[in-house]
């Protein structure tokens, strides 16, 4: 840039900087020269007193190569790191290629480890199939060299039986010898020949599975992942099992004995209906030969299909077997059952049952007896929740008290076959004396027929009466011992504990005169008190047991559940791993809730217990499902003429005043003949209770209620238990329904009037109302409020009631006969076209007594 132009020329600072000119070139050919300056490289001079060893030779960076402001003493350190770091990268690399070293020289010892083992595990392997070899082989000869030796006996003993019978006849007739002698080994028996032919063939047949041409089935080598993955060698093997009847066979054969199975005759369970296969299997023959012999009696069937018990029972005969028909309710019959001997009977502590009014003091006298003989702290809220627990007398004597919650509970136990109870103990207040629920619980005690203790409770207060109790009790045929009787009673506070040890004697002296007896070496038996439903273990049963000792582990039954113990608990609380005879213990392990009353019985096996509950739940379903399960007058009546055997018919009574309930039971007892009798269980005075129930449901009765009527809690338990309760207010039309039912006589005939016939034409779908029918009235007349049956083929296939009956679109109560119309039966759709529909009513003749 020139100085012409005012501007100061371009330049670089410093003073090493060059002027120079450039030549710059513009559009349209222009240029112009421009002044630069160049700067000159610069060249950096060592001092004096430097370091003049080079970098990395370890005596430090020479100037040059230092950077700015870095002094010796860093330099030095940073330099000193740096061999460090590569020193240890060094001795890293040296110990990773040891340590290389040293993994591939173990994984090569394994390698020959492996191999030793697997070649000494097949040296062991072909010594041991070797040795069994050369024992089957030397078994063999040794069998083949006996019947050699038994059969030269044989051919020994019959030459000289030969010889001897040659001697003879040469001493008689020496020409005719002569002659035999010469005839003989033409056609006479070779001795010596059979024998040796024999031999051959037994060395030949010994020799045979030796050929190496001959198969014979065996695996040769070791068996590999891949070919047993893979069903290598021909996919499925043989088992040893058939491998040694093969080589039986075999040995068999070259033994020349003849293979003679005998038949073996089974008996074979058949229910009403069973599978092919599983009657195949009971029978211990092939599918296919059973599926055979039914397919020659025209059945097609497949395995999986039933066959009825009479076609079974052919097909068994065919095969040499022999039937034993059984039914659904067989399968209970694996509960032990038998009657225990008299040797194996023990000692066993008596179940007692408190019974009595309500405020009685029945709760009172339970604690009092528990807190006077139970150690303190092991009565707390478990025995409580367990309902049971046992007291030890001061003579020794263990018993075992029930809490029940009432007479319901008791009655109901023994409504489902559960007679826990051996003695009741009545508790009656001596300033109360008897009352209603008192007399319940006497009649309660008869029915179950088991002996009453009398507790006359509250003596210690001041209008205390026992005289008075024992008087009363006199009008309900309970004479007490201070009345000449044979009822014990005891006088007891639970206040003051007055009178508790003597209870306990006189229970105790009861318990001696029953002799209480059971078999704690059996399968264990026993009832149920109460069950529930734990949040936190589950439904728990309370278990009484009665015969037998129930362990932990036991598989059981119990009504309509079944389960295995998984803990027993018993009434203090702990853990026990048996109960014996009388003991009660809580019982974990339910599949579910069983009821009051229910019987506990141990079983063999998880799927007998399954299959008893499963068949105790389907008939007790059928039950509750059957129409006219209650206990009513006409079945009682059907009862009586069909049994012979039928000698009572047990009724309830329950009237407003006692002079009616004598009167009515005064005219039952006049009711009956030689065959059949009225007895009234139970009469008393007032409402029909819950409890009337309960009686009556166990002795499968009745309840007869005269101007009185049933409480709410009674009737809905009636409706449950299926009791039929009837009224009535005049006391003559009562006797003559009893007198009726007693002499069967109560019965209605029933008859069925055919009114007509339809036949179906066509079927349709219509929504909402399922399949219609239809149909040409052909006879008679088709009624709405008919009963029908659905023919196909001239066979009732259905019997009901019809939904709906149409003429066109409207719903008619009849069509008369040549008129179409449209048809629906009640839960019921297999309908079709030239299906005839049968239409009948029925009537009701009542019969009259004469």
């Amino acid at each position: 840039m020139s100085d012409s132009d005012g501007k100061k020329p371009l330049g670089l600072r410093g003073g090493d900087a060059r002027p120079g000119n450039v030549k710059q070139s513009f559009s349209h050919g222009r240029t112009k020269n421009v002044v630069v300056e160049t700067k000159r490289k610069r060249v950096v001079v060592p001092k004096p007193g430097a370091g003049t060893k080079p970098m990395g030779a370890g005596g430090g960076a020479g100037p040059s190569k230092r950077p700015a402001g870095i002094s010796d003493v860093e330099m030095e350190r940073r330099l000193k790191a740096v061999r460090a770091a590569k020193a240890r990268e060094a001795e890293d690399a040296a110990n990773r290629i040891a340590e290389e070293k040293a993994r591939e020289e173990e994984r090569a010892r394994r390698r020959a480890e492996i191999e030793a083992k697997e070649r000494e595990e097949r040296e062991r392997e072909e010594r041991a199939k070797a040795k069994a070899e050369e024992e089957a082989r030397a078994k063999a000869e040794a069998e083949i060299a006996a019947q050699r030796a038994a059969q030269a006996k044989a051919q020994e003993a019959s030459a000289a039986a030969a010889s001897s019978k040659r001697q003879q006849t040469q001493s008689s007739a020496p020409a005719a010898n002569d002659q035999t002698a010469r005839q003989a080994p033409a056609g006479g028996p070779k001795p010596s020949s059979a024998p040796r032919k024999n031999d051959r063939d037994n060395r030949d047949a010994a020799r045979q599975p030796k050929n190496k041409n001959q198969n014979d089935g065996r695996r040769s080598g070791k068996l590999t992942l891949n070919q047993a993955l893979s069903g290598g060698e021909g996919g499925r093997q043989r088992s040893m099992a058939a491998m040694k009847r093969q080589q039986e066979r075999a040995r068999q054969k070259a033994m020349g004995q003849a293979e003679n199975r005998e038949k073996i005759v089974r008996e074979v369970k058949v229910p009403e209906a069973i599978i092919v296969s599983e009657l195949a299997n009971r029978m211990a023959e092939r599918v296919a030969e059973v599926v055979k012999s039914l397919m020659k009696m025209g059945m097609m069937v497949t395995q999986n299909q039933a066959i009825d018990a009479d076609t079974a029972e052919l097909i068994i005969e065919e095969f040499g077997h022999k039937i034993v028909r059984v039914s659904d309710a067989d399968v209970e019959d694996v509960i032990d059952s038998v009657d225990d001997k008299q040797e194996d009977l023990r000692d066993r502590p008596p179940v007692i049952t408190i019974m009595g009014h309500v405020d009685h003091g029945k709760t009172s006298l339970l604690d009092a007896i528990r807190n006077a003989k139970v150690v303190a702290g092991e009565a707390g809220g478990i025995t409580q929740h367990i309902g049971a627990y046992q007291v030890k007398t001061d003579g020794g004597t263990v018993l075992s008290f029930l809490d029940t919650p009432g007479h319901a509970a008791f009655t109901s136990m023994r409504a489902r076959g559960a007679q826990v109870t051996d003695i009741v103990v009545l508790v009656v207040a001596a300033d109360d004396s008897v009352m209603p629920q008192t007399i319940e619980a006497i009649h309660h005690a008869k029915a179950a027929g088991v002996p009453m203790i009398v507790a006359i409770n509250k003596c210690d207060r001041p209008a205390a009466d026992p005289n008075k109790v024992r008087a009363e009790l006199l009008q309900h045929e309970v004479i007490v011992e201070a009345m000449s009787g044979e009822v014990q009673d005891v006088e007891v506070s639970a206040i003051t504990g007055q009178g508790l040890d003597q209870l306990l004697e006189a229970i105790a002296l009861q318990s001696e005169i029953l002799e209480l007896k059971a078999n704690p070496d059996r399968s264990a038996s026993g009832a149920v008190i109460e069950a529930q439903l734990d949040v936190g273990r589950g439904p728990v049963a309370t278990v009484l047991v009665q015969n037998g000792t129930l362990r932990k582990g036991d598989i059981f039954v119990v009504g309509e559940q079944y389960g295995k113990v998984r803990a027993l608990i018993d009434d203090k609380g702990n853990r026990v791993d048996e109960a014996g005879p009388s003991v009660p213990v809580e019982v974990l392990g339910l599949n579910g809730t069983p009821e009051a009353g229910d019987v506990l019985n141990v079983v063999d096996t998880e799927a007998q217990a399954r299959e008893i509950a499963e068949y105790r739940e389907h008939a007790a379903k059928d039950k509750r499902a059957a129409a006219g399960a209650a206990t009513t007058l006409e079945q009682l009546m059907a009862q009586a003429k069909q049994s012979e055997n039928l000698a009572e018919l047990p009724i309830l009574v329950k009237t407003d005043v006692q002079g009616s309930a004598e009167a009515i039971v005064q005219a039952m007892e006049k009711i009956g003949n030689d065959e059949v009798r009225v007895r009234v269980l139970h009469h008393g005075v007032g409402a029909i209770t819950e409890s009337d129930i309960g009686l009556a449901e166990a002795s499968g009765a009745p309840v007869m209620g005269f101007n009185v009527r049933a409480n709410a809690s009674a009737r809905n338990a009636a409706n449950q238990k299926g009791v039929e309760i009837r009224y009535y207010s005049v006391i003559y039309d009562l006797v003559d329904d009893v007198k009726a039912a007693a002499s069967g006589l109560l019965s209605a005939e029933v008859r069925e009037n055919f009114i007509g016939y339809s036949k179906i034409k066509e079927v349709f779908k219509v929504t909402g109302v399922g399949k219609v029918a239809g149909c040409l009235v052909t006879e008679g007349v088709a009624r709405r409020s008919a009963g029908v049956r659905l023919l196909r083929d001239n066979v009732v296939i259905h019997e009901g009631t019809l939904k709906t009956l149409k003429r066109f679109k409207d719903e008619v109560k009849e069509v008369q006969s040549g008129q179409e119309c449209g048809m629906a039966f009640e839960n019921y759709d297999d309908i079709r076209p030239d299906d005839v529909i049968e239409i009948f009513e029925r009537e009701e003749i009542e019969r009259k007594l004469d």
